[in-house]
């Protein structure tokens, strides 16, 4: 897809939009706004590790102000979104920094604030949907992260279809990126080396009510091409038991002739491996077991943009994506509204990581265990205000990752303005 082309197309369709001869009432009815606040502490404790920075210690209030348009009438439909976000540091400091919450310079000083307006023009004709401008995709090949103050975006155009019942199909490039704790728009990058963009085609088609087969292409160019397979498949068993399966599989493969830097990669920096995981989950009443495995094979880490790869073990600290890493999965789920408690939900997981490589270490393993207590008021003035409590533990061997210790309390409340 040429950038130069669908930005053409959206000129034109702009100035037929604003004609004399356009509705405007859908555009204006269909339109919506809502304004998210998360407040968020994050603690994470280097000091078992000797690492030379102790802890890193933040808070931090987030706002997040989204506007959607509808589509003016016509055969071709246009609107536009707008996404204001704003991150306001309430305590951090120097030698405090780097939980991801707050930017910081030179100086290793937090920033006190930080902020991003993305605006989005949208064409829709039928079924099919053009976005041209600040994007949050969330497909396999990707993803934009929300796992700290203010989600990230990217910027670019990316076509959605749904003519035909059943399938969704996607065709985009993505041209910038911003990261979660940033206000700029960068070039696309991994390990290090920039690129100029990404080009990702691919859908998903549910072949019946309980099975889904995606399929995705993603080349990021000069350094690597990927292709993505992946099946979902739902299996009633009885009433209030079902059986959940997600497969997923990555086949990436170095483009151009960069030298990575990065230091736990290995072969020189190498991307030519094979990324398989999957995840079962079965759901029983108010209880939910799920086990995980993964297997990545080949040479150097798996490859994907941003901070988000599509993976069954992407958990709280790690991502379990080096090289030749082997890791299992063992995940509880239980809803506290069988015991007369709505709105209050359990999860616990604990992801072990084995024969890692890296240019340092080889056959190294990583662990990770998780605890989240979720609380949703349901009812008075604080309705749909949620409480989360988060605990995590990473440990490595051989020196592989910082161990940490980490704890984070984050409140949230989202606000429907009209």
């Amino acid at each position: 897809m040429h950038s130069c082309l669908l930005r053409t197309a959206a000129s034109v369709a702009l100035c037929a939009a604003f004609s004399p001869f356009s509705a405007h009432a859908d555009f204006v009815q269909d339109s919506k706004a809502s304004l998210d606040l998360r407040n968020f502490y994050m603690n994470r404790d280097f000091r078992q590790s000797n690492a030379p920075q102790n802890k890193a210690e933040e808070w931090a209030q987030g706002f997040v102000l989204r506007l959607e348009s509808g589509y003016t009438d016509g055969m071709v439909g246009f609107g536009v979104d707008a996404l204001g976000e704003l991150g306001v540091k309430l305590d951090s400091s120097r030698d405090r920094r780097g939980t991801g919450l707050l930017p910081f310079g030179a100086s290793q000083q937090p920033e006190d604030s930080y902020s991003e307006l993305g605006l989005t023009a949208k064409l829709r004709t039928s079924k099919t949907v053009l976005k041209l401008g600040t994007l949050q995709p969330q497909l396999p090949v990707a993803a934009y992260n929300d796992t700290r103050l203010l989600p990230s975006t990217y910027s670019g155009e990316l076509v959605t279809s749904q003519e035909v019942d059943g399938l969704t199909l996607n065709l985009g490039r993505l041209e910038k990126q911003n990261l979660r704790d940033s206000s700029s728009n960068d070039e696309m990058s991994y390990a290090g080396v920039q690129s100029s963009h990404l080009d990702l085609a691919g859908g998903t088609y549910a072949i019946n009510p309980h099975l889904a087969a995606t399929y995705y292409y993603a080349r990021m160019q000069d350094i690597y091409s990927q292709h993505f397979i992946g099946l979902v498949h739902e299996l009633p068993l009885a009433e209030g038991v079902n059986l959940r399966s997600d497969l997923r599989y990555f086949d990436t493969r170095e483009q151009g002739n960069h030298e990575l830097r990065s230091p736990s990669r290995v072969d020189g920096g190498k991307i030519d491996n094979r990324f398989f995981n999957g995840m079962v989950s079965l759901s029983m009443g108010a209880h939910k077991f799920g086990l995980g495995y993964q297997n990545l094979s080949g040479d150097g880490d798996f490859a994907f943009p941003g901070l988000a790869p599509y993976s069954v073990n992407l958990v709280t600290i790690n991502v379990f994506t080096k090289a030749e890493t082997d890791a299992w999965q063992a995940r509880y789920d239980y809803n506290f509204a069988a015991l007369g408690l709505p709105g209050l939900t359990f999860m616990t997981r604990y992801v072990d990581g084995s024969h890692v490589q890296t240019s340092t270490v080889r056959n190294g393993r990583e662990w990770e265990r998780d605890t989240d207590l979720v609380y949703t008021v349901q009812s008075g003035p604080l309705k749909n205000v949620n409480v989360r409590l988060r605990n995590a533990t990473l440990r490595s061997s051989n020196g592989l990752t910082s161990d940490i210790d980490e704890n984070r309390i984050i409140i949230g409340y989202s606000l429907a303005l009209w």
